[in-house]
């Protein structure tokens, strides 16, 4: 049987009784979209951070667009983020007409360079979006001091740092907003797509409920710009709202797989993750680094495990945003990540045995190059 980075299905076997019983929960009320659980969900979620509102929405993507649309960013404005992401938070900032401005990443944790923000602002620049990628944060306290030096707001892109914290601070909480993924891989993952901003500012939370529902604040009647249809569904909503109270059990499993693996691991020549300081790692990716990485790849193949690049292509780079006119070694730390990252398998129900596998076939074509 093929190894695979991630699989829900031993997962789903443990939870089975308590999902099915969350859709037989949901068919059974009568209420399909925007209902109780989705009520529920929202005010429960909001809790968890110490925020006063969370807005569900259908996917993390438009969680983005929302998010960026509530805090006032449209065409013509500049957002400062990073090209070593997945795509969504890229395609988010360019779908309301905003554009990207990329900064470099720190070659240890291959988080946002915040030393380099300052020089990035310009006077169309109208917000500052950090990745907190795979389940850690960027450096907030150094990039709150440069947004309230420029008036900016920050709006974090928590899609793969569900809990993960930061001098004791929850990823979402440090800037003006943060949205969310519920992609079935994520620490909080669906069973399906759904995403999330939350906020503690009440206008931001009115009109990203204005927002993600056409553009309404009452039935049939469209007010100020038109929005989206972007709904969480009441399915969704109740699975996230039990799995949510088994989260924090989520990150302690992933945090028991990272030291499996730096015990099996730290005596090779594979560059193992390193946490930023202040930081709780909550491991949504277990990203190791190798120059031969393709070759390690190619012969793990061998040993039936395969495994992911998480991100192969830096978003400057590919051909759908090559209007944005940054040539190649623009960004030369992110570039050179990107030729040797990859993935091993990380998720709360990897088992010893299957993990013990993907460590025995690493340290094998390790020691055979």
């Amino acid at each position: 049987m093929t190894t695979l980075v991630w699989d829900y299905r031993q997962e789903y076997e443990a939870e089975r009784d308590d999902i099915l019983e969350a859709v037989d929960q949901v068919f059974r009320s009568g209420r399909l979209v925007l209902g109780e659980c989705v009520r529920q969900f929202e005010e429960e979620y909001a809790w968890y951070h110490g925020a006063r509102h969370c807005v569900s929405c259908d996917n993390g993507t438009n969680a983005i667009v929302l998010a960026l649309r509530a805090l006032g960013i449209g065409r013509g404005d500049e957002v400062i983020t990073v090209s070593n992401t997945a795509a969504p938070t890229v395609v988010a900032i360019d779908q309301i007409g905003a554009r990207p401005v990329f900064v470099d990443i720190h070659e240890d944790t291959y988080l946002m360079d915040t030393s380099q923000v300052a020089d990035a602002i310009t006077d169309r620049t109208r917000c500052l979006l950090p990745v907190h990628l795979y389940g850690q944060c960027v450096d907030m306290a150094s990039l709150r001091g440069i947004a309230a030096e420029h008036g900016l707001p920050i709006l974090e892109d928590c899609a793969q740092s569900h809990g993960a914290r930061h001098h004791g601070e929850l990823a979402g909480t440090m800037g003006s907003a943060a949205a969310f993924s519920f992609y079935p891989t994520k620490v909080l993952g669906a069973y399906g797509d759904g995403g999330a901003v939350i906020t503690s500012d009440d206008n931001v939370a009115a009109d990203l409920r204005r927002l993600r529902y056409y553009g309404m604040r009452e039935r049939y009647h469209v007010v100020a710009t038109p929005g989206h249809n972007s709904r969480l569904d009441e399915v969704q909503a109740e699975i996230l709202r039990r799995k949510l109270t088994r989260m924090d059990r989520y990150i302690a499993a992933r945090r028991a797989v990272a030291r499996r693996y730096a015990d099996g691991l730290g005596d090779t020549g594979l560059v193992l993750p390193e946490i930023a300081p202040g930081n709780d790692h909550v491991y949504y990716l277990y990203v190791v680094r190798h120059p031969w990485r393709d070759e390690i790849l190619n012969r793990l193949r061998e040993y039936d495990i395969e495994l992911n690049v998480s991100y192969r292509w830096p978003v400057h780079t590919m051909s759908g945003f090559a209007h944005l006119g940054y040539p190649h070694d623009s960004l030369p730390v992110t570039e050179a990540m990107a030729d040797q990252i990859f993935s091993l398998p990380m998720y709360p129900s990897l088992s010893p045995g299957v993990q013990d596998k993907v460590i025995n076939a690493v340290r094998e074509v390790l020691a055979g190059l």
